[in-house]
């Protein structure tokens, strides 16, 4: 238990979050960093750039409402540490991909009509799934679906969108290194305190897996929507960006050249990325992986 104290107290998180890779920054980038001329100035750029961090908002707020609303029903105090220092996490989250929003020109007052107008439908159901357990007090299974399969998502995302933006958009890309950062972080919490509760409740593990299976569904019908259901906007986008900046380099990432596979390749190499995880790290704390129907 002494490990679990310090990993996750409250001082190693300022040592290694505020105090370490934030520091000397503003909203998650380099101050006075912004949007490429290009973006702002395109329309197909910028409403591509919108719809996609509305998502991000859209999922940040879900995890702001998961850790905060899992604090009460922590059955120990490293863990209500832990998931306080998250629950900031994730509310700084929120808050600089907001904050993007409003970069890329969104303005305040209409920024919940924006959100409303490009949230996916799935991505909001994969939350409503999530946060019925947290509202049940449910600590075992929303540990499970915010810790392991929303991180799980975000953290995969995450550095596939941060892969795609080092030469087209540094400021975004910092900004989704230090997020990286935190989802590492909430994913260990999840896998090394559940496993052992786990053991202690295993009449519990058909409830959560059924939980997993129907938010991987969403999951993977949110990517549906994002890749083959926006391929034609995502080509455009790419061949704006490829034309302005016909010398960057193309990144490779999970073995995928982002810069020239297609809507369909990056869909499969994410889903495959974020589902090769879940099986692993279910796998360790005692729970076997539902495969969902296919979106």
């Amino acid at each position: 238990m002494s490990d679990f104290l310090n990993a996750y107290s409250i001082q190693t998180w300022l040592e290694s979050c505020p105090q370490g890779y934030l520091e000397d920054t503003e909203y998650g980038h380099a101050p006075g960093q912004k949007e490429p001329e290009l973006i702002l100035e395109n329309p197909t750029l910028r409403q591509e750039s919108i719809q996609s961090t509305v998502q991000l908002v859209v999922g940040e707020r879900a995890a702001l409402a998961a850790s905060s609303g899992l604090i009460n029903s922590a059955p120990d105090y490293p863990s209500k540490r832990f998931l306080a220092t998250q629950t900031l996490d994730e509310a700084r989250h929120v808050e600089i991909f907001t904050q993007r929003l409003y970069d890329l020109g969104v303005k305040k007052d209409e920024l919940e009509d924006v959100i409303s107008q490009y949230a996916n439908p799935h991505l909001v159901k994969f939350a409503e799934v999530l946060l019925e357990k947290v509202d049940k007090g449910d600590f075992l299974a929303g540990v499970v679906g915010q810790n392991i399969v929303l991180e799980g998502m975000a953290f995969s995302v995450f550095e596939m969108m941060q892969a795609s933006n080092v030469e087209l958009n540094p400021k975004f890309a910092k900004t989704l290194s230090g997020t990286i950062a935190d989802e590492r972080r909430h994913v260990g919490f999840g896998e090394n305190r559940i496993g052992s509760l786990l053991q202690e409740h295993p009449e519990k593990k058909p409830e959560i897996e059924q939980m997993q299976k129907d938010m991987t569904y969403h999951m993977l019908a949110t990517f549906a929507d994002s890749f083959r259901g926006n391929a034609p906007a995502m080509e455009e986008t790419r061949k704006i960006a490829q034309e302005a900046i016909p010398d960057q380099k193309h990144q490779v990432w999970h073995g995928t050249d982002l810069g020239s596979a297609d809507p369909a390749e990056l869909e499969n190499v994410l889903a495959d990325t974020v589902l090769k995880e879940f099986k692993t790290r279910l796998g360790r704390i005692g729970l076997e992986y539902q495969e969902p129907a296919k979106p």
